[in-house]
């Protein structure tokens, strides 16, 4: 029998591993399964974007679900794709678009649209190069930072941009959308694009020039149970709880959208 799956697999569950975010109380196996307290314990694998407002999620779900502790791997969704494929050990998945959770057809269950956003650009704060707009990105002495073109974000800033007739060489393109916003927050960039829920969480350290409804795109948030999951009915109940009016509540109060 040939070594190669496990061995996928077990790299899978090291990366894993390594970027996984606690939300919930208490210790246990981090791989699946019930934690030490005897809790089912679910891996939720989420969108970079989703960081803060999931962590308030797992909590308030927690309440409700007191026999269930939930963790979440943040990354862009395009990595988190690319664990499941590789068979990291994991209960459900959401992403920041529809194509990259459609191109893991035979790997979840049922999709649920939870959320939607919009861009914004991110700018130093006080916008002290005066950007006003999507056509100043194109300035050659600007410091742009746009996420890589098989991230989410990355896509729909291309798309953005596209429709405008605007060409920007940005200085990086980074791995998710909090990597692009981080850089105009460090002062290593002076403007990215980002979803306007991101740019909400660092208003004290960076200021937002509007993109007009009409320029701008609709990222949707897709939300399934993982079929590999050893936890599938309880994985399926808490996506389903994601269009709950406790979560949809604090979607809402982060920026996001309704589905």
């Amino acid at each position: 029998m040939s070594l190669a799956r496990p061995c996928r697999r077990v790299a899978a569950a090291l990366c894993l591993a390594a970027l996984l975010t606690v939300a919930g109380c208490g210790s246990g196996d981090d791989s699946a399964g019930s934690g030490a307290d005897g809790r089912t314990q679910l891996t939720v694998l989420a969108a970079a974007s989703l960081t803060d407002v999931f962590a308030k999620a797992g909590a308030a779900y927690e309440k409700e679900h007191p026999d269930v502790r939930v963790r979440f791997s943040f990354a862009g969704s395009q990595d988190l794709a690319a664990q499941v494929r590789q068979g990291a050990p994991a209960d459900a998945l959401v992403t920041a678009d529809l194509p990259t959770m459609r191109g893991l057809r035979g790997e979840t269950g049922p999709m649920t649209t939870i959320a939607r956003n919009r861009l914004v650009i991110a700018v130093g704060e006080g916008n002290p190069h005066r950007v006003r707009g999507l056509r100043d990105l194109a300035d050659t002495d600007l410091k742009v930072v746009l996420a890589a073109p098989e991230v989410p974000v990355g896509r729909y800033s291309e798309a953005v941009l596209d429709g405008q007739h605007v060409s920007v060489k940005p200085v990086s393109q980074e791995p998710s959308v909090r990597a692009v916003l981080s850089k105009v927050t460090l002062g290593e960039a002076d403007a990215g694009i980002v979803y306007v829920t991101d740019a909400a969480t660092a208003k004290d350290s960076v200021d937002t020039v509007a993109i007009p409804d009409a320029q701008n795109a609709i990222a949707i948030y897709p939300a399934a149970p993982l079929s590999s999951s050893r936890h599938e009915a309880r994985a399926a109940s808490f996506v389903r709880w994601l269009t709950s009016p406790t979560a949809q509540k604090m979607l809402r109060e982060a920026g996001f959208q309704r589905p």
